[in-house]
């Protein structure tokens, strides 16, 4: 029999708060549909288990890992002070500190938050991917000529597609330049333009360290949208409800692929969690347009873990309910190997 672990799960906030402080409420709130659901997985699991959340302090994360002496850190901490592009250094601390914890590594986690170094080395291993620029701060925002319109324009380093909306698709110089420009503004981002590709939206899962393990794809279809008008998976076509029902977007099972088409896709994305040094588990996002080429859109190294969503669900048609998956997960922690 499989010994219990003594797992420590760790969250982030948006705001200072006390390392006794009860989440109780916070956690019946639609916002902590995952951490709800890793601890109550964890609780049906019989693990000894405590939680954590921090702002901009790792010291209560230090004191409490010497208090409780867990076996795993479950890392659910995806930004420090507000901002994602720290969530490296979390992990980072975590691994200097001969923690074990969960998910994906340090290194992994910056070539993916990245999205134009991701790119760049999958491309160089000819995988398909967009042809792109950035365009940082402080610069001026101009197409380059070699970037053809269509062109979706993005922050270059934030997850979820926060900061995408249907104005990202631009198909003028003039709206380039405005879209880049609110990047650098509002989201204080560097700017990733991308050319479109038309086609069919997955969303492909895989866990494991050495070993991989691919689940069965999912995709966002867009029912009622016009046929000449672009489909995008906008921060509103992944999270606003009203907005997803309005439109006919619906996140399932791909079912009409053939089946050495699938292999092809589950090859592919092996290869590309193992150049992106990735481990733990992670979701892919590709297009496959109309001549079943598929390409690399951008990777997820800390993908939403919450029942309901893309990664469990896969995992679940694959045969792992939740308690399981968040064990498998939990076990990948203590085996990965951190450099």
């Amino acid at each position: 029999m499989r010994r219990k672990l003594k797992v420590l799960a760790l969250f982030d906030v948006g705001e200072p708060t006390r390392a006794d402080e009860d989440l109780g409420a916070t956690l019946q709130t639609p916002e902590w549909k995952t951490e709800a659901g890793v601890l109550a997985a964890l609780n049906e699991l019989g693990y000894p288990n405590e939680h954590l959340a921090i702002f901009d302090d790792l010291e209560p994360l230090r004191q409490k890992v010497q208090a409780f002496q867990p076996d795993v850190v479950f890392n659910l901490a995806d930004q420090f002070r507000n901002n994602r592009a720290f969530d490296q250094h979390i992990v980072s601390f975590l691994a200097m500190s001969d923690i074990p914890f969960t998910g994906c590594g340090s290194t992994g986690l910056t070539l993916c938050k990245h999205k134009g170094v991701s790119k760049k080395i999958l491309s160089y291993h000819r995988i398909h991917t967009p042809a792109f620029a950035i365009i940082p701060r402080g610069r001026r925002a101009v197409r380059p000529k070699r970037l053809k319109f269509p062109i979706l324009v993005k922050p270059l380093k934030e997850e979820a597609s926060y900061g995408i909306a249907q104005a990202s698709f631009v198909e003028t110089d003039e709206q380039f330049r405005e879209r880049v420009e609110f990047v650098h503004q509002k989201f204080n981002n560097d700017a990733i333009a991308e050319e479109y590709i038309e086609g069919r939206e997955l969303y492909v899962s895989l866990l494991g360290n050495h070993r991989l393990q691919v689940f069965p794809i999912r995709e966002l279809v867009f029912r009622e949208v016009p046929p000449d008008e672009p489909k995008i998976a906008t921060y509103k076509a992944k999270w606003d409800e009203a907005y997803r029902a309005r439109w006919g977007l619906e996140n399932r099972f791909v079912e009409d692929l053939e089946p050495a088409l699938v292999r092809k896709i589950e090859a592919t994305c092996r290869r590309i969690y193992r150049l992106l040094t990735i481990d733990g588990y992670a979701r892919l996002d590709l297009r496959l347009n109309a001549r079943n080429e598929l390409w690399f859109i951008e990777a997820n190294a800390n993908p939403i873990l919450a029942p309901d969503e893309d990664f469990a669900l896969s995992a679940g048609k694959a045969g792992l309910s939740y308690p399981q998956l968040i064990d498998r997960i939990a076990r990948l922690g203590l085996s990965a190997v951190r450099e």
